[in-house]
C-alpha cells in the first residue's frame, strides 16, 4: 500500500489517496497450484482409469453386437443417433474401445489404464507414490510390441488382436525378414522387455573344484596349520615363497626321509619367527585325510599312507609350546570364514526402520486459535495516518510518501522524507508520535535495512492470535529440506518465520515474567517433533523450576537422553545438570573423534557416509542423531552453580555445532553477570520478549527496541545480522500434552538414549584402594586384555567416559598388574595374553 501525499497549498492532506493497498485476487497460477485442484484431476484420472477398464473389458464380449454400429462413427453419440449399444458404458465406451482396439493396439491397450491409475494415485494423495515418467516408458514400448506380437499370433483371427498399429507393423517385419525371423525378433524382444522391466537375476549353479594335484590333497594348505605342526629335525628349509617341485611326489617313500620332507614343505615360513614361550597351551594340530583316486600309482597310494601315518604320529607326540602369536583358536577361525562368506549390503542404511510403524503426530492435535485473517480496521489505518503526517507538519517536516503494512499484533508505518530532512529529528519525536497516537509501544525503525524508508511500528487495536497449527500447515513448513526446523512466528508482513536451527546454530531467549517465553519454548520443540523422527533427534531437557518442561516426559523413550542410572529425563537438579552437562561435552569429544576417523568435517557428511554403508558399525561407527539442550531458567542455575555451569556450556556452544549439538537458553533475568561475554559470543541468534529496561534489551539485543514490545508473545529476533519483529505462535498447554501423549502411546524405543557418563573426580579417592575401586574396572580390564591395547582413549570411546575417569581406570589397571607402566604417546603394554588368565587373575585379586 503505497498513497502518495503532494506538499501543495492546501495543509490539510489527502485522505482519498491514503487507502490500503487493494486485495489480492486469485489468479490462474494460484488456482493451478491449490491442493484441491490436484485432489480434483487426481480423482478424475482414477475415474478414467476405471471407465477405460470396463469399456475394454465389455468389449472383449461385445465387439460382434457392436462393430456395425460404432462403424457409422462419432455420429452414435449424437442424442438424435437412435443407436443402442450393449457395452457396459453404453455408446460410449463402445465408440472408445474400438478406437483403442480396432483402430489402434489391440489387447495392448489395457496398458494406458495403469497410466491414468498411477497419474491420478500421485495427484490425489499428493505424494509420489509411482513414478510417472517410469510408467510413460514402459507403457510406449509395451504397448508397440504387444500389440505386434498379439497381431502375429492371432494370424488373420477376426478379432484384432493386435489393432490396425499391431496388424501394419507385423505385416511388414514378415515381408522384411519372414514369419522365422519375425517370431525371433518378438522372443528376443520379449525377453529383453522382461529383463529391463523387471531386471530378474541369473544365477549359474558353481561345482565345487576338484585337487590338481596329488600334494593339494594331501598336504595342509592352511598356513595357520602349517605353522602349529612341529618343527623338523633337519635344517634344509624352502626359501620364504617358494613352492617344492612336482617331481619331488614320486620320489617319496614310507620312511623316515618321507616324513621329514612333508615337514619340509610344512614349515617352509617359519624361519623368522619369535621364540617360544612356556606355560602357553597350544590347540591339537589336525591335517585332513588325504583324498583316494582310483587312477593313483604306487608310490601315490605309498604318499597317501604316509600322511595318515603321520598323522597318528602327530596326535601321539607331546604337545608342544606355541607362542602367542601363533596361536589361533578354531572358534575364531570359524567366525573369520562366515564373517568372510558374508554378503556386501548394498542398500543405504535407513535408520528409521528401527520405529518403522512410527507415525508423526497429526495437525488435528492442535487447536484453531481466533480467526487467521488479519483485522484490518480502514478507519484505524487512515486515523493513524493523518496523526504521524500531522504530528510530523507540526515540527515541519514534510513527507513525500506513507504506507501500512498490517501485521497480526503492529501495524508497519513505511514514510519517505522530504528532501534535506534528516533522520535524527524524526528519531527524537518517537514520544511525541507515540502522545499524539494514544498507542503504547511505538518503535521506529530509522531507517529500515534494505529500504529507503522510515518505519513507524503502532500496535494494532485489535490483535489478531497466530496459531501453532497455521504455521505448521504451512507449505514452507511441510516442504523445507532444514535439518531441524523450526517455526516460531510471524512477521509483520504475515510471513510464516522459520529457521533451521543448525543454521543458527545456538539460541538465547530472554525476558521479563510472563511475556511469553515459556510458550516461545513450546513453540520450538513442537516444531520439531512433528517434524523429526526419534531415530533422528535427541532431547536433553533441563528445568530448574520442575513444571514447566514435565509435559514432555511421556515421550521419554522416544526423543529423551538422560545420563545411565537417573530415574527421571527431564534434571532438575542443579548437581544433576552439572553431570549432565559435562557428559554432553564427553559426546562431543567422542563425535569428534568418529568424524575424525571418517574423515568428515561435520554431522551432515558422516550421516550421509554413514548411510551410504562407508563405515563400519564395528568400528564404533554409528549414525549420529541430533542432540538439542534446552534449557528453561539459565539464571538459577548460574546463581548456584557459577561457573562449574559456564564453562561446559561455554564449550558445547563454542564446539558443539559441527556434530550436531544445539543450545537453546532462556532467562527472565537478562543481566551482564547471567548472560556474560562468553555466552553472548557464541550465541548469534537471540530472541527478546518485553523487558523492563533499555539497558536489558541492550544487553540481550546489543540494541535497545526490546522495552517497547507490548509482550503476549511479542518479540525481537536476531538472526542472521537482522533484526526482525515477530508475533511468536501460541500453542496452548492442553495442545503440548495431547501431542506428547500421541507419540508416547506408539511404540519407542527400550530406554532413553543414554549419555556418556561421568563421574566427578572429586568424588573418586586419590589413592588406589583394592577393595573400592570403580565399578567398571573389570569390564574395563576385559576390553583392555580383548584388544591387547592398553589406551587411554579406547577406553573413552568403547565405555563412553570422560578423560579423567578413564585415565582413573588406567591407573587402577596398572596396580593390578594388568597393564604396564605409561610409555608417553605410545599405548601400554598388555601383561595378561588372554581372557582365560584374566579371569583367573580376577578371581586371586578378589580374594
Amino acid at each position: 500500500m503505497a498513497n502518495r501525499l503532494k506538499s501543495g497549498k492546501s495543509k490539510t492532506p489527502d485522505t482519498d489517496k491514503l487507502k490500503p493497498e487493494k486485495e489480492e485476487q486469485v489468479t490462474v497460477k494460484q488456482l493451478v497450484k491449490d491442493e484441491r485442484t490436484h485432489k480434483i484431476a487426481g480423482t478424475m484420472a482414477l475415474l478414467a482409469s476405471l471407465f477405460l477398464f470396463i469399456a475394454f473389458t465389455s468389449y472383449l464380449f461385445t465387439w460382434r453386437e457392436d462393430q456395425d454400429k460404432v462403424f457409422k462413427g462419432a455420429s452414435i453419440l449424437m442424442p438424435s443417433a437412435g443407436v443402442k449399444t450393449t457395452n457396459l458404458l453404453g455408446n460410449i465406451g463402445a465408440y472408445i474401445s474400438h478406437q483403442f482396439f480396432y483402430n489402434g493396439f489391440g489387447l495392448a491397450s489395457f496398458l494406458f489404464c495403469t497410466l491414468f491409475f498411477v497419474m491420478g494415485a500421485n495427484a490425489l494423495f499428493g505424494k509420489k507414490i509411482f513414478s510417472v515418467w517410469r510408467n510413460v516408458r514402459y507403457l510406449i514400448v509395451g504397448v508397440v510390441f504387444f500389440s505386434v506380437a498379439c497381431a502375429f499370433v492371432s494370424g488373420n483371427s477376426q478379432f484384432a488382436w493386435g489393432g490396425a498399429v499391431g496388424t501394419m507393423i507385423s505385416d511388414w517385419l514378415v515381408s522384411l525378414i519372414g514369419k522365422i525371423g519375425t517370431a525371433a525378433l518378438l522372443l528376443v524382444g520379449g525377453l529383453a522387455y522382461v529383463i529391463w522391466r523387471f531386471n530378474p537375476v541369473f544365477k549359474v549353479p558353481t561345482i565345487p573344484r576338484k585337487p590338481a594335484s596329488l600334494e593339494e590333497a594331501v598336504l595342509p594348505v592352511n598356513e595357520e596349520e602349517q605353522e602349529a605342526a612341529p618343527k623338523p629335525k633337519k635344517t634344509n628349509k624352502l626359501k620364504k615363497g617358494e613352492q617344492p617341485s612336482p617331481l619331488l611326489a614320486p620320489k617319496l617313500e614310507i620312511d623316515e626321509d618321507l616324513l621329514e620332507d612333508m615337514q619340509l614343505v610344512e614349515r617352509a615360513e617359519e624361519q623368522d619367527e619369535p621364540p617360544f614361550e612356556p606355560n602357553t597351551p597350544a590347540p591339537p594340530v589336525v591335517i585332513p585325510p588325504p583324498v583316494v583316486t582310483p587312477s593313483l600309482n604306487k608310490k601315490q597310494e605309498k604318499a597317501q599312507q604316509a600322511a595318515a601315518s603321520l598323522e597318528l604320529e602327530i596326535k601321539s607326540m607331546p604337545e608342544e609350546p606355541i607362542s602367542a602369536d601363533e596361536e589361533v583358536e578354531p572358534a575364531e577361525e570359524e567366525e573369520e570364514s562366515i564373517e568372510e562368506k558374508k554378503p556386501i549390503i548394498t542398500t543405504p542404511y535407513e535408520p528409521t526402520l528401527d520405529l518403522k510403524d512410527y507415525q508423526y503426530p497429526s495437525l488435528e492435535l492442535l487447536e484453531q486459535h481466533g480467526s487467521e485473517k488479519i483485522i484490518q480496521d480502514a478507519a484505524e489505518l487512515e486515523t493513524n495516518k493523518n496523526q504521524i503526517i500531522t504530528t510530523l507538519k507540526n515540527y515541519d517536516i514534510d513527507i513525500q510518501k506513507i504506507s501500512a503494512t498490517v501485521g497480526p499484533t503492529v501495524t508497519l508505518y513505511e514514510i519517505v522524507p522530504a528532501a534535506g530532512v534528516r533522520i535524527s529529528r524524526i528519531k527524537n519525536l518517537e514520544d511525541d508520535i507515540a502522545l499524539s497516537l494514544a498507542a503504547l509501544g511505538i518503535r521506529i525503525i530509522a531507517p529500515i535495512p534494505g529500504k529507503g524508508t522510515i518505519g513507524i511500528e503502532v500496535p494494532n487495536v485489535k490483535k489478531t492470535v497466530v496459531s501453532m497449527k497455521t504455521l505448521l500447515a504451512s507449505e514452507k513448513f511441510q516442504a523445507n529440506n532444514f535439518s531441524l526446523p523450526v517455526a516460531i512466528g510471524k512477521k509483520i508482513d504475515n510471513e510464516n518465520f522459520i529457521v533451521d536451527l543448525t543454521t543458527m546454530p545456538h539460541l538465547l531467549m530472554a525476558g521479563a515474567t510472563g511475556q511469553g517465553k515459556s510458550v516461545g519454548l513450546n513453540a520450538i520443540l513442537v516444531s520439531l517433533l512433528y517434524k523429526k523422527h526419534p531415530s533422528q533427534l535427541k532431547l536433553v531437557l533441563v528445568d530448574p523450576k520442575k513444571v514447566e518442561l514435565t509435559l514432555y516426559r511421556t515421550i521419554e523413550n522416544h526423543f529423551l537422553a538422560k545420563l545411565p542410572g537417573e530415574e527421571e529425563a527431564i534434571i532438575t537438579d542443579t548437581k544433576k545438570v552439572i553431570h549432565t552437562l559435562n557428559a554432553l561435552c564427553i559426546e562431543m569429544d567422542n563425535r569428534y573423534d568418529l568424524l575424525k576417523e571418517a574423515g568428515t568435517r561435520n554431522i551432515r557428511e558422516y550421516n550421509e557416509k554413514f548411510v551410504k554403508r562407508r563405515l563400519n558399525p564395528e568400528k564404533g561407527h554409528q549414525f549420529l542423531p541430533f542432540i538439542v539442550l534446552v534449557v528453561d531458567e539459565f539464571a538459577d542455575l548460574i546463581m548456584t552453580a557459577g561457573k562449574e555451569v559456564e564453562m561446559p556450556i561455554a564449550r558445547l556452544a563454542q564446539l558443539a555445532r559441527a556434530v550436531g549439538i544445539h543450545l537453546i537458553i532462556a532467562t527472565q533475568r537478562p543481566s551482564v553477570n547471567i548472560i556474560t561475554g562468553t555466552i553472548k559470543a557464541n550465541f548469534p541468534a537471540r530472541i527478546a520478549f518485553k523487558v523492563s529496561s533499555k539497558i536489558d534489551s541492550r544487553t540481550i539485543l546489543d540494541i535497545g527496541g526490546a522495552e517497547q514490545l507490548i509482550g503476549k508473545g511479542d518479540m525481537l529476533i536476531s538472526y542472521n545480522g537482522e533484526l526482525t519483529r515477530l508475533q511468536c505462535a501460541f500453542v496452548d498447554t492442553p495442545e503440548v500434552e495431547s501431542v506428547c501423549d500421541n507419540i508416547g502411546a506408539q511404540n519407542g524405543y527400550p530406554q532413553a538414549f543414554m549419555l556418556p557418563e561421568y563421574v566427578d573426580e572429586k568424588e573418586l579417592e586419590k589413592d588406589f584402594d583394592i577393595g573400592d575401586r570403580d565399578s567398571l574396572f573389570e569390564d574395563a580390564a576385559r576390553m583392555i586384555v580383548t584388544s591387547q591395547i592398553g589406551s587411554t582413549s579406547l577406553l573413552q570411546r568403547r565405555m563412553k567416559l570422560g578423560y579423567n575417569r578413564a585415565g582413573r581406570l588406567m591407573d587402577q589397571l596398572e596396580a593390578a598388574g594388568i597393564v604396564g607402566p605409561s610409555q608417553g604417546s605410545k599405548a601400554r603394554d598388555v601383561l595378561i595374553r588372554t581372557e582365560m588368565d584374566l579371569e583367573q587373575h580376577l578371581a586371586n585379586f578378589n580374594t
